[in-house]
């Protein structure tokens, strides 16, 4: 009769340590579940932001920029493909070369904002515009569609002058609209791009105004 007892506590006690270790394996699990499921929820969540920000985080005047921005800055790579076989001075032609490699990805990526926000991007020929407008939106600088033919008919030191005049005016309507998107844009890429407008081809200014100075 000891022994029936002594064996029945035997099993009750197997029993009891077979069902502490289910209990805590599956707490563990559970445990593994919730930090793989919030490593995941971390990695999507960092990602989301970035993917989301190109979408939401912009204004009205973000887009005007950039629907006015593509065309001007169209014109001025036209201008500058001009420059490099029509201009006489070596300097106004590697002038021109910088002025297009900064702005055709410059271009692109203002592109790709129009497209992420769901707008409008100014068609290829919007850069012959004839006058300040385009969709609406001031593109102050822009040259006039006889201004553009002029330049395009000259040759030389005539090319030359009439390059750099006319892309200085080209520039100063480019700094006003980019520090206009500073103060009023909010979508943080777009001001970054701004910012840099304002600073590189304010250097150009001086530059062009320079080499007009010049005998």
């Amino acid at each position: 009769m000891t022994s029936n007892r002594y064996t029945a506590r035997r099993r009750a006690a197997a029993a009891a340590v077979v069902l502490g270790a289910v209990l805590v394996l599956a707490a563990c699990g559970g445990r593994d579940a919730s930090t793989s499921g919030h490593s995941d929820h971390g990695a999507d969540s960092s990602a989301s932001p970035a993917a989301a920000a190109s979408a939401s985080a912009h204004n009205g005047a973000d887009v005007s920029f950039a629907q006015a921005m593509i065309p001007h800055h169209r014109q001025a790579v036209e201008m500058a493909d001009l420059a490099a076989i029509r201009a006489s001075s070596a300097e106004v032609r590697r002038l021109a070369s910088e002025i297009k490699k900064a702005q055709d990805p410059e271009i692109r990526t203002l592109s790709e904002w129009l497209t992420a926000w769901g707008e409008d991007v100014p068609a290829q020929d919007a850069s012959a515009a004839d006058g300040a407008e385009h969709s609406g939106h001031s593109m102050s600088g822009m040259m006039s569609g006889d201004a553009m033919a002029e330049l395009s008919r000259a040759s030389g030191k005539a090319f030359d002058t009439a390059f750099l005049r006319m892309m200085v005016k080209h520039h100063e309507g480019a700094v006003e609209m980019a520090r206009s998107e500073r103060s009023r844009g909010t979508h943080q890429g777009a001001r970054r791009m701004a910012g840099a407008i304002v600073t590189s081809q304010t250097a150009e200014i001086t530059r062009m105004t320079t080499l007009l100075g010049r005998p």
